[in-house]
Parts: structure tokens; C-alpha cells; sequence
């Protein structure tokens, strides 16, 4: 059994990674967050010692350090522009590390990480829970099966609608979320890129603080892409039906459907992860540059 500690256990994604200790066997000793709305942790790690302050938490691990109980992973879920620092804190102590996506924001960020992990001799691990989707790795042997210089045409929407108070919290400010692009299409992004290869163009057409679009040239295929989280741009029809997310991939005109088999993907990520399969930190390199060169375009 491995020991956890969990920081950002507040936010919209720490379940999930709760969750995927729970279901890995695996116990979470203390989680952070300096918000004290974390009833969730009834749920799965009652006993978990739980701080607001970050020195308090850090003073916490140590003293278990000495008792001999140690900190084996630290799992990042704070804010985007946080992960490097807390990443950093956990190879410092002597934990491996597992990060929510992006793991960092800025692509140099990931070779000074690289460098840590060589110093300390721990790893960074990331999660690409959409390369463990079976429809999408199936997706993967029948591209790189194809005949070679066959070329695709993708169109790829998400629309995931959020209300005012996005604005106000970190994710609505570019500095510390990364834009639209990058918090809630990073993961998109990379799953393209492993599915059809490397960028050859990108185009973007539109960043705004609601919505992002463009055109990607990739070794495989040529993809339209568009995400957004206002909730304006959805179908008429899927609104008429009162959902507020919208989420499609066509293939040469063809659907592909991958919404279901999403909520196991993070505790299959995790059994990858501790058994020394996960994806390192260097693993997310072409979609971090990606997104970096998506929001360096509109600035």
C-alpha cells in the first residue's frame, strides 16, 4: 500500500483522484487545500489529516517522515499556474508525482522539471486519461494501420458551459489557467496528436476569454477544432433538451463517439502509474507547446 498526500483537494477534479486511491488500494495521509469545503473526504479518507495552510501541511509530512511513514506520491489538483511549485515541493520531499493536465503551462517549465527528476531521482507523472479511452486506443491501431500518406479530415467541438462565476475564479484569468485552450482543451489536444502525429500548421482563428478556434495541420490529418464554455454556442437542439455540454468528434464526416467509459479512466491511470506504466512529464510536451502557441497568438 501506497501513501498519498493530495493537494488542491477542493477543487472540481480531486475527487476523481480520491477516488482512484480508494479504488487502487492505496491511502491518502493529508490533503490540502486552503478552501475547508472537502466534506468529500468523508467519503473516501475520513481519517486523512486535512490542512488550509500550505506550511502546516509541509511541517505535517515531515513529522511523518521521521516516523517512518513516508510520502510515496504526491497528486497535484490545484490551480494550472500552481503546478509547477507543488510538483516541485513533491519531488522535494522525496514523493513521485502525479499531475492534473496541464501539467504546467509554459514548455521550458517541463525541461527544468526534467532536470529535478534527474537530481532527486523521482518521476513526474501526468494525467492523459484519454489515451487509456479503449474507443480511442482502438481509434490509434486503426490510424496507424492505415495506408501510408492517408490524410483525415477531424472536426473536433467541445462545449462545456460555465456560468459568471468562471470569470471570477482563476480558470478566467489567462495568467493563471492558461485560457480556454489550454484548461479545457490540453487534453484534447494531446489525444489528436497521438492519434493523427504531429503538428505541421496551426492557425488559430479565435481566443476570446469564452471561446477558442482554429485549423491544425497534423502528420495524419487536417482538424477544425472549436471549444468553448459559453453556453450560447451550443446546438439548438441539444439546449432545446436542457443540457449544457456538448462534446463531438467526426472523422471524415463519420461521428466518433467517446463519451462513455470516462469515469474509470483516472483510477486505470493511477494502477498504470503505480506500477511504473504512466506517462512522464516529457509525454505532454507537444500539447503544452501547443496551447502555449495558441495563447501567444492572441497576446
Amino acid at each position: 500500500m501506497k501513501n498519498f498526500a493530495l493537494i488542491g483537494a477542493g477543487g472540481y477534479i480531486a475527487p476523481r483522484h480520491m477516488k482512484a486511491i480508494k479504488e487502487t488500494g492505496n491511502n491518502l495521509l493529508a490533503a490540502l487545500d486552503k478552501h475547508d469545503s472537502v466534506g468529500i473526504l468523508d467519503s473516501y479518507f475520513p481519517e486523512a489529516d486535512f490542512f488550509t495552510e500550505f506550511e502546516r501541511f509541509d511541517r505535517h509530512l515531515e513529522k511523518k517522515k521521521r516516523q517512518g511513514i513516508k510520502t510515496d506520491f504526491v497528486s497535484v489538483c490545484s490551480p494550472n499556474y500552481l503546478h509547477d511549485a507543488h510538483i516541485r515541493f513533491g519531488l522535494r520531499i522525496g514523493a513521485n508525482v502525479i499531475c492534473e493536465k496541464p501539467v504546467v503551462l509554459n514548455p521550458w517549465n517541463i525541461d527544468a522539471l526534467a532536470e529535478i527528476e534527474k537530481e532527486t531521482g523521482r518521476n513526474i507523472y501526468t494525467i492523459l486519461q484519454l489515451r487509456l479511452h479503449p474507443a480511442i486506443k482502438a481509434l490509434k491501431e486503426k490510424i496507424d494501420s492505415a495506408p501510408a500518406g492517408k490524410r483525415y479530415d477531424v472536426n473536433l467541438q467541445y462545449i462545456t458551459s460555465r456560468g459568471h462565476w468562471y470569470h471570477t475564479s482563476w480558470k478566467g484569468d489567462i495568467n493563471k489557467s492558461g485560457g480556454i485552450a489550454t484548461n479545457i482543451g490540453v487534453h484534447f489536444f494531446d489525444m489528436l496528436m497521438w492519434v493523427f502525429g504531429a503538428v505541421e500548421e496551426n492557425n488559430v482563428i479565435s481566443h476570446t476569454a469564452e471561446t477558442a478556434s482554429g485549423n491544425l495541420v497534423l502528420q495524419k490529418a487536417n482538424v477544425k477544432w472549436m471549444l468553448s464554455i459559453d453556453t450560447n454556442t451550443l446546438p439548438l437542439q441539444i439546449k432545446a433538451a436542457g443540457k449544457r455540454t456538448y462534446r463531438t468528434l467526426a472523422i471524415d464526416g463519420e461521428e466518433f463517439e467517446f463519451s462513455e467509459g470516462f469515469t474509470e479512466l483516472h483510477t486505470k491511470s493511477y494502477n498504470e502509474i503505480i506500477a511504473g506504466n504512466g506517462f512522464g512529464v516529457t509525454e505532454t510536451r507537444a500539447a503544452i507547446q501547443l496551447v502555449h502557441e495558441i495563447r501567444d497568438n492572441i497576446k
